[in-house]
């Protein structure tokens, strides 16, 4: 890495998850809050849903949101969080998996 390039740590996504994500996905990621329950969010602790996701694909959602069917089903972070943030992040999902 060069020097003075910012590289996000594991303590950095947990914080992230918890400002961001956990409110949705919850702190193990299994969505399981009301919040969660209610937009049908995945379970990021399953294999199944785990294999079929690709991490170039949820780093640009964590970055761009989601959408579906016209409508915003997930709000981007590429505001405040970097692309080493959202990685970050699907290092921190993956470490859910059952």
């Amino acid at each position: 890495l060069a020097a003075g390039v910012p590289v996000a740590t594991a303590a950095d996504a947990k914080a992230n998850w918890d400002e961001h994500c956990a409110k949705c996905h919850g702190q193990t990621g299994k969505g399981d809050t009301k919040i969660g329950q209610r937009l049908k969010v995945k379970d990021y602790s399953d294999p199944k849903v785990q294999a079929a996701l690709k991490d170039d694909e949820m780093i640009e959602a964590t970055l761009k949101g989601v959408k579906g069917g016209g409508k915003e089903k997930r709000m981007g972070f590429g505001d405040t969080l970097s692309p080493e943030d959202a990685t970050a992040l699907v290092g921190l999902i993956r470490s859910f998996k059952s």
